[in-house]
């Protein structure tokens, strides 16, 4: 009972004090926020295998094995530089994903009702005529990386604008509209083109291209298929086709509605700002 009692005496948990919890706590957060951000991402596999090596190189010094520590020991700096020269992009986009979701202040809200509709009226107008179309609609990240060599439109979004660009002869059908604040900001947008090996062969380019944004952005993105004339949207990496367009406005409502919902709770208490 001695030795019992002087283990407890001598535990960490008896001497830890709120500072430490506090650390473990935001360490973990940390952790858990990063894992978020690479989550569908090449990243993440090679996080993956990093750790493997870690773990490895912890069973050569316990194990004795001398020579393949010795490497591991004399690799692993070059074997993380390595990784952020190769997965560079990855990181970059990570890093703005998280930019938008903890530093941005105002929220673009494409969920009004009008634009919502307006928008759900074109995508199926278009898919009954067979007539290919990606729409994105920018939320809290801002997609201005993205209009490089895109034509600026600047317009009040009207469903007459929206199917005039996608009709196959104009000269901007080819590419994306991007929609922010109830606007159509700029069409024939080529956005990046998704290299995850879980698409379907069945898919194209503008799929893939529909896909690539939410990897690296909180922005939705809404494909019609110009082969089968189907609408889907793009969620968490994922292709979801929708049936009709109440389908469409319900995924629409609750994706953007839940985000609203997330915002608000991570936003600071009123109240809550620091004084100067």
């Amino acid at each position: 009972m001695n030795a019992i009692s002087n283990w407890f005496q001598n535990s960490l948990f008896v001497t830890i004090d709120l500072s430490d919890w506090l650390d473990i706590a935001l360490l973990t957060f940390i952790i858990y926020r990063v894992l978020i951000l690479m989550r569908g991402t090449r990243a993440l596999q090679s996080l993956l295998g990093l750790t493997l090596v870690v773990v490895l190189y912890g069973l050569s010094e316990w194990m004795g094995l001398v020579t393949v520590h010795w490497v591991l020991d004399h690799m692993f700096v070059y074997i993380v530089l390595a990784l952020l020269i190769l997965f560079q992009e990855d990181i970059r986009r990570a890093l703005a994903r998280a930019g938008g979701t903890f530093f941005s202040q105002t929220y673009a809200r494409p969920n009004d009702a009008k634009v919502l509709e307006q928008v759900v009226k074109v995508l199926f107008a278009l898919a009954h005529r067979k007539i290919g179309a990606l729409i994105v609609l920018e939320r809290q990240a801002s997609l201005e990386p993205y209009l490089e060599g895109a034509h600026p439109i600047d317009a009040v979004l009207s469903t007459e604008l929206l199917q005039s660009i996608f009709h196959p002869s104009s000269p901007l059908h080819d590419g994306a509209v991007i929609i922010s604040k109830q606007r159509i900001v700029a069409a024939g947008v080529f956005l990046p083109i998704s290299l995850s090996k879980q698409i379907a062969r069945t898919y194209g380019t503008r799929h893939r291209a529909a896909i690539g944004i939410p990897e690296a952005t909180d922005g939705i993105c809404l494909v019609v298929s110009e082969e089968r004339g189907t609408v889907a949207m793009v969620h968490l990496g994922e292709i979801v086709p929708v049936a009709d367009a109440n389908e469409l406005r319900q995924l629409l409502t609750e994706e953007l509605e839940r985000s609203a919902s997330k915002l608000k709770a991570d936003a600071p208490a009123p109240g809550a700002t620091h004084a100067s």
